[in-house]
């Protein structure tokens, strides 16, 4: 079993400890392990040691699906995933992907704090089918947001025209690129340094520090920050396990990750401050621009993909201010 009781205590006093695992795939110098470290230091302080966990970075229980496999079939307690695959178990989850769906940084943590980013969180529990999806969803991490970055300045949706971009494996994220007039290029993301300094694409898009930490800068000067997508990080626990909790152990819970939300927020907006400071002392050039005339080439895929639950939330979402 994934979790186990046992005694520790100092004198001859003893505490029941509950041990949760909590497998992910960053490395340890990740935002998301540190924010990981930080739950489980909270978690322990608010139970008085009678809670923790136990943390298995980088891949050590498999990948990302993998994990969240595990997760539902409860022999692994917890894990950090992106909202993006989470599509293929609850569509819903598929909003994140559109396009402009947030305006900024700002609205973006105020809709997933929010009575909204709660429910998004409550639908996890539940297939498209009706079942239950084996997980419950906990709360957010940031992942930052995806921007436009290639040998030459992209500003402005002309300067889009005709360019080969690398994009994930993503219909929504696909159809984007086309509606902005350049051509949409799948490529493993390990092959994307050689792929973007041999000339197979133009351009790609990420956020800073992914960016920095493959020294894509290196071949690409030019960055714009039309933060095209802000696609969170989401933090699942086993239902199986869930359900074996008291609702004391759901309160540490989800105190812990209100905790290490906060503090994982704050870290990732740093290291996007630092990978920026550190890729213009190469060279790099960040651009600002007006976001409007790109939104308004994306209105069709938004409609394309904006249908029943999923266009709801998406008006909810634009209606917060």
């Amino acid at each position: 079993m994934i979790m186990r009781s046992q005694m520790s205590g100092d004198g001859g006093s003893a505490v029941r400890a509950r041990t949760l695992k909590f497998a992910h795939g960053m490395p340890t110098t990740h935002p998301v392990h540190q924010g990981v470290q930080h739950m489980s230091e909270k978690l322990r302080e608010l139970s008085g040691g009678r809670m923790k966990l136990v943390i298995f970075p980088a891949e050590q229980m498999g990948d990302e699906t993998k994990c969240l496999e595990q997760v539902q079939m409860g022999t692994l307690t917890m894990t950090k995933t992106s909202s993006a695959p989470m599509g293929n178990f609850v569509s819903l989850m598929k909003l994140f992907s559109l396009p402009y769906l947030f305006r900024d940084s700002g609205h973006y943590w105020k809709v997933l704090e929010g009575e909204i980013g709660r429910e998004l969180l409550e639908k996890l529990a539940t297939r498209d089918d009706g079942k239950k999806s084996g997980m419950v969803g906990l709360g957010y991490f940031d992942s930052g947001s995806r921007n436009f970055y290639g040998k030459e300045p992209l500003i402005g949706v002309e300067s889009l025209k005709g360019k080969k971009i690398r994009v994930m494996p993503d219909p929504v994220a696909m159809d984007m690129v086309e509606a902005l007039g350049a051509t949409p290029e799948s490529i493993p993301f390990g092959e994307l340094y050689t792929a973007l300094k041999q000339g197979v694409v133009d351009a790609a898009e990420n956020n800073p520090p992914s960016i920095a930490t493959t020294r894509h800068y290196e071949v690409c000067k030019h960055l714009t920050m039309d933060g095209h997508s802000r696609i969170p990080d989401v933090i699942v626990i086993s239902d199986k396990v869930w359900a074996e909790l008291t609702e004391e152990e759901r309160g540490w819970l989800r105190e812990a990750m209100a905790s290490a939300t906060a503090y994982q927020r704050k870290l990732w907006a740093d290291a996007t401050d630092a990978s920026l400071e550190e890729m213009k002392e190469f060279g790099l050039q960040v651009y600002e621009v007006d976001t409007a005339p790109y939104q308004e080439a994306v209105k069709p895929v938004v409609e394309k993909y904006a249908e029943g639950e999923i266009k709801t939330f998406y008006d909810r979402i634009q209606e917060v201010k």
